[in-house]
This record gives C-alpha cells, structure tokens and sequence, in this order.
C-alpha cells in the first residue's frame, strides 16, 4: 500500500516534468521567435512558478 501523498508528488514531478520539456524548442527556435518568443516564454514560465509557488505553500512538495 502507498499513500495518496506519494501519487501526489508523482503527478506534481509529471507535470513540472513536461512543463519543461517545451522549453528545449523554444531554446532552439529563440532566434527566429524573437519578442513575441521572449514574451511568450515569460507568460509560460510565470505560469509554471506560480503552480510552484502554490504546491509549495501547500506543503505538497515535503516528502515526510
């Protein structure tokens, strides 16, 4: 048997896991993207902090 807080913590690491996977084609593709690219990214990654941010007061991250 294992807890729900460890599928918790297992979904939270897919997520942010894939969340940044995209950032490897905007990497390769930031020349060509320029500023609307840039802006884009910012949006992305203020999006991803602020689930951070969340999870964190919430105290889903702590292991024990």
């Amino acid at each position: 048997r294992f807890s729900v807080r460890y599928f918790l913590i297992a979904v939270l690491f897919v997520v942010f896991d894939v969340e940044t996977i995209f950032l490897f084609p905007w990497a390769i593709l930031f020349h060509k993207l320029r500023l609307f690219g840039l802006i884009e990214m910012l949006v992305f990654l203020t999006i991803l902090v602020v689930g951070y941010v969340y999870c964190w007061k919430r105290k889903a991250l702590d292991w024990a």
